[in-house]
């Protein structure tokens, strides 16, 4: 009896959403689509993460993956962008919560060195990597969705190992591993 699973990867952004899926049979990867949200044209913010949820809640309804994969934010040097960028990310999650799909974290150097090998490598060296281990016929113009199925492969090669990055697997959870930062006003 084949074991499956089915792994959807997301690179949040507020200006590009990208997403990538696979199929796991018998620990074995298989590419099922990669796809960018394109939010650009949007000028109100709450607009662009209502798109953002809603999209992530069709993504899981149509594919019904087992886990999702999500590039956590880093340090940048403009605060706005990177408010921005948690925020895009926060709704995602919680898409995948309000589905209860477990969901596990990984910061962009960790996805990078899973992929490539170099957690520097640039998102050219991530794709044509990608390309070549999924046998993906061409790559997108813009690498938000190669980004996001990066994610899905990165979170496919951590499986069992102990600590892939954060995860939480329901409301619960997340409040219990971040008791520290919530309001008990």
């Amino acid at each position: 009896m084949a074991i499956e699973k089915i792994i959807l990867g997301i690179d949040p952004g507020t200006t590009i959403m990208g997403f990538g899926i696979i199929k796991v049979v018998n620990k074995k990867m298989h590419f099922v689509q990669m796809n960018e949200l394109h939010l650009r044209k949007y000028e109100d913010p709450y607009i662009k993460l209502k798109l953002i949820y809603e999209r992530t809640l069709e993504l899981i309804d149509h594919h019904h993956p087992d886990e999702i994969a999500i590039e956590a934010p880093f340090y940048a040097k403009n605060v706005q962008s990177m408010l921005k960028l948690g925020r895009a990310q926060g709704v995602a999650m919680a898409a995948g919560l309000s589905r209860q799909v477990p969901i596990t974290e990984y910061l962009p150097k960790k996805i990078k060195m899973a992929i490539t090998g170099n957690g520097n490598a640039s998102k050219e060296q991530v794709a044509k990597m990608l390309q070549g281990l999924l046998g993906l016929p061409s790559l997108p113009k813009n690498l938000d969705s190669t980004d996001g199925l990066a994610a899905a492969v990165c979170h496919f090669y951590n499986e069992g190992k102990i600590d892939p990055g954060v995860r939480y697997t329901g409301w619960e959870a997340f409040v219990k591993q971040n008791a520290d930062k919530i309001n008990k006003k």
